[in-house]
């Protein structure tokens, strides 16, 4: 019958696991010692029964029996004190309850919770409550009680009363007002609730005050028996931490994290950061400008999420945490400043003022509920006190400690506030579910006693890059072989201020690099070639005319090509078709045509592109609409911030790999949002504009030019994001069926952007590579099959197995981005997938992926192979059609790239629909 009554409680309130198994034990602990419902018993009788059943029980350490449930923080400690009433309740007939909190913000919210018709009731669901909900009555109103009234109908009754304020009402020795006469009630309400057969205590945060004043006042209820829930069961002292000795439940922190009922908590730095270089008052600076970075981005973050996924939006705030009331002070004002961020954070700092006390800084905690609604302006909030327990918000992001304090403090106290879910779960989106704590200065520290055995977590890290002089970067564009050869595509990179570039050798021999080198010289061959590439990439969209590359050296197609360049060089041809120097022989197009042609047909794997589109009457699009950019203040930095998650020792950055600098501000925001598989540029282009001009506009009404330019640099994929989901609201399709259209036979080949270190020459792609983890940063040459001059590779297991290629492949390269434009569904997301490898042989096609072992079967990997296996399929029903090669997808596990082994051998990695 009990263990019924329990499911029930646990389904109708949807309690989470941890939840459902405390309220279990409850359950256990009444059925193995029923005299708990009783005032006649023994009960060190009881404690011995208890203690079999619970083996961490040692003693109840009150008069009465009192069991502890130790949860961790955002697991949901009220919820579960609901729980318990209507268990008791409905199980045992109990109607009175007792419920301690320890100070008036806590008081409040059990008030809050639970009365009816809140949004975190605590009884919902419990149809038993529906048609008369449990009386709640507070140390506010209890003298205006009708007691009589509801007895004889089993009237369920909480007494809701704050501790603390009993604890001042009996200093001196002076007995509270809870036990003093009332003539309303005939007698004190204290003595009401002590002569009461069925009185059951309830302590919220227990270990605030278990010793107090107050508590010694409460025993003399003599209930039947004593509930306490906390985060923390242990109670400070000179000698350390004094655990309970009551807990039969305990669920700490690192479950609670491991399971994804809380934030994954993250400490933050900045990369390379060394707090000697810097004085205190500019490591404070630096934290505080770091701080804010990431809050924006969170911001941004949180808000797609919402969009993306219809839930409601969440307003992320920052907190920083001074050392006292004067720091506050001065906190406040720099942060509200023009010298921090031009004053865009004036009227948006909260200051608490901790040098206030009893009821003048309850009222003021109280007030930082307000930061949760959106519409509340406040984004930072500086405490001087570390946050105590009940500020029960949800959208606490970013911490930022600038007091003295030891890594443990920083890690146990700082974390507490912030774990918890906006959305009650985890949503797979990092930034959403991680709380920052910007800690430069203590970066190491706080790792390293995370990683100590008794730690109450495992943390995460986070570390930023600075600007190295040592590690400059330089933005390198390769063109194709086609390019190279043809001399159209220099190697060189994007200069530095400081006139430094990357050490680039001349071209290598073989097909892939040009042979013995460009084949035209002349600026007049040159400039022939680049109208004929012009021109080939206009026939690549007349499928029929040009179903494959090879067709371009038809001789129908070769007219074509000729006809169509001589009419785009008419007005030049004085100086290209004549010979104005006499030492210069007149071009003769004929040639320039056909040695273009034909090296483009040699550098070129035939990669169809490939849409899936609506059938018959369909309108689609997207309607015009205003931005909604009132949450949007991403703000420029070039410090990279890293960041550690303490439990995993998982490292992110945020920084984005800085590309090739954009004509135009809004040219960031539109080829970033081309690359959604939902915008079509040539159809949606006035509104890709319209939309990416009114960000811009945003950006420049609060960032100067060039702010706005970094800031479009290093989030457009964030803004991207942001803008797509609104987008997605006024999008419209209708359509009754799909099919496959084919709209090119080949693709001219992308070039190809990367970043690399300045200075430092590409390796040839043989040379085994000592510091593998430093593989990403490198460039490789030395080709002879690729159809790039250049590479990068994102392991070694990429680079041996293009030593592989080059031997068994007639021709080989690595996708750049947009190549295929193949998209897979992950989530709500649908990203672009880039494959590994794409290698010709003289039979087939491959499309190739390599990964760790362990990641074949990830949601990602299988989502990614699933999307490249349909585009194969599609492309080889094409390529039947042209007489070409069938298309077939690998996924190689990494520890099978052995150099020993042919290009045959993975075929039996072969993934087929």
């Amino acid at each position: 019958m009990n263990a019924r009554v329990r499911n029930h409680i646990a389904g109708r309130l949807s309690l989470r696991p941890p939840q459902a198994e405390s309220l279990d034990r409850l359950r256990r602990a009444l059925d193995a010692a029923p005299d708990m419902l009783g005032h006649q018993r023994d009960v060190s009788a009881i404690l011995s029964t208890l203690q079999a059943e619970f083996p961490t029980l040692e003693d109840f350490e009150r008069e009465f029996p009192s069991l502890c449930f130790a949860l961790a923080t955002g697991v949901g400690k009220t919820r579960l004190m609901g729980a318990f009433i209507a268990y008791l309740h409905l199980a045992h007939g109990i109607n009175n309850f007792f419920v301690l909190a320890p100070n008036l913000t806590i008081y409040n919210k059990l008030i809050t919770d639970f009365t009816p018709n809140t949004p975190k009731y605590v009884f919902k669901g419990i149809g038993e409550f529906a048609i008369q909900s449990p009386r709640i009555i507070t140390g506010d109103n209890y003298d205006q009680q009708n007691i009589a009234a509801g007895e004889l109908f089993g009237e369920v009754r909480v007494n809701i009363f704050n501790i603390s304020k009993i604890n001042s009402e009996v200093r001196g020795g002076r007995e509270p007002r809870i036990k003093r006469m009332r003539e309303v009630l005939g007698d004190s309400y204290f003595n009401h609730l002590a002569n009461l057969p069925d009185l059951v205590l309830l302590m919220d945060e227990s270990h605030r005050y278990r010793a107090s004043a107050g508590v010694r006042a409460i025993n003399d209820l003599k209930p039947l028996f004593g509930l306490e829930v906390t985060a923390t069961p242990f109670v400070e002292s000179s000698r350390g931490p004094v655990p309970f000795k009551n807990v039969v439940m305990h669920y700490p922190l690192a479950r609670a994290m491991e399971d994804g009922f809380v934030k994954e908590p993250a400490v933050v730095t900045q990369r390379n950061f060394k707090a000697s270089d810097h004085t205190p008052e500019e490591v404070e600076k630096i934290k505080l400008e770091d701080g804010v970075r990431l809050h924006e981005t969170t911001k941004v973050e949180l808000l797609t999420y919402a969009r993306e996924n219809g839930v409601k939006p969440v307003k992320p705030f920052m907190l920083v945490i001074a050392r006292d009331t004067t720091h506050a002070a001065q906190l406040k004002s720099l942060i509200e400043s023009v010298q921090f961020y031009e004053g865009r954070y004036a009227g948006k700092v909260i200051q608490v003022d901790s040098s206030r006390t009893g009821a003048e800084e309850e009222e003021m905690i109280a007030r930082l509920l307000a930061v949760e609604r959106v519409e509340e302006p406040t984004e930072i909030v500086i405490h001087v006190n570390m946050l105590k327990e009940g500020w029960d918000v949800t959208n606490l992001y970013t911490i930022v400690p600038l007091r003295a304090a030891n890594a443990r403090t920083l890690i146990e106290q700082s974390i507490g506030r912030g774990l918890r879910l906006p959305y009650g779960k985890r949503t797979g989106v990092a930034a959403v579910d991680r709380l920052n704590i910007v800690a430069h200065d203590k970066f190491q520290e706080i790792i390293d006693e995370a990683n100590r055995g008794d730690s109450p977590i495992r943390l995460k890290q986070v570390i930023l890059d600075a600007p190295s002089a040592d590690d400059k970067k330089v933005s390198v564009q390769v063109g194709s072989g086609a390019a190279v050869r043809l001399g159209l595509s220099a190697l060189t990179p994007t200069p530095l201020p400081e006139g430094e570039g990357l050490a680039l050798p001349s071209p290598a021999r073989g097909r892939g690099a040009g042979g013995e080198g460009p084949v035209f010289t002349t600026e007049a061959e040159k400039q022939a070639a680049r109208v004929v590439m012009e021109v080939i990439g206009k026939l690549e969209t007349q499928r029929d005319l040009v179903p494959t590359s090879g067709a371009l050296l038809t001789p129908e197609v070769q007219k074509v090509i000729q006809a169509e360049v001589t009419e785009r060089l008419r007005p030049m041809q004085g100086n290209l078709l004549t010979g104005a120097d006499e030492a210069i022989p007149a071009l003769d197009l004929s040639v320039v045509v056909a040695k273009t042609t034909e090296i483009v047909v040699q550098q070129t794997i035939d990669i169809p592109r490939i849409a899936v589109v609506p059938k018959g009457e369909v309108t689609t699009g997207f309607r015009p609409f205003s931005l909604d950019v009132s949450q949007l203040r991403l703000q420029p930095g070039e410090r990279e911030i890293v960041g550690q998650m303490l439990r995993t020792n998982e490292q992110f950055t945020l920084a984005a790999e800085i590309g090739l600098k954009e004509q135009r501000p809004e040219d960031y925001i539109v080829h970033a949002l081309v690359d959604f598989d939902d915008i079509d540029y040539f159809t949606h282009a006035d509104l890709l504009y319209d939309l990416a001009g009114q960000m811009v506009r945003h950006l420049q009404s609060y960032l100067s030019e060039s702010e706005a330019v970094s800031v479009l640099d290093r989030d457009r994929r964030l803004i991207a994001r942001e803008i797509h989901a609104q987008m997605m609201a006024h999008f419209f399709e209708e359509a009754t069926e799909f099919e496959v259209q084919v709209s090119r036979g080949f693709t001219e080949l992308k070039p190809c952007n990367y970043t690399a270190t300045a200075g430092q020459p590409p390796r040839h792609f043989r040379e085994t590579v000592e510091d593998v983890g430093r593989i990403k940063q490198m460039l490789f040459g030395g080709f002879t099959k690729c159809l790039y001059p250049l590479q990068k590779f994102d392991s070694d297991s990429e680079r041996r197995f293009a030593v592989i290629l080059e031997r068994d492949a007639s021709r080989w390269f690595k996708p750049a981005k947009g190549q295929f434009q193949i998209y897979y569904k992950l989530g709500t997301e649908q990203p672009e997938y880039i494959p590994d490898f794409v290698a010709e042989t003289d039979t087939t096609i491959f499309m190739v992926e390599t990964k760790a072992r362990a990641d074949l079967d990830t949601q990602e990997v299988q989502a990614k192979a699933a999307a490249a296996v349909q585009w194969c399929g599609h492309a080889s029903e094409y390529t039947a059609s042209v007489q070409g090669k069938p298309w077939q997808y690998l996924l190689l596990p990494h520890d099978e790239v052995d150099e020993s082994r042919r290009l045959t051998d993975f075929l039996r990695f072969r993934i087929t629909a």
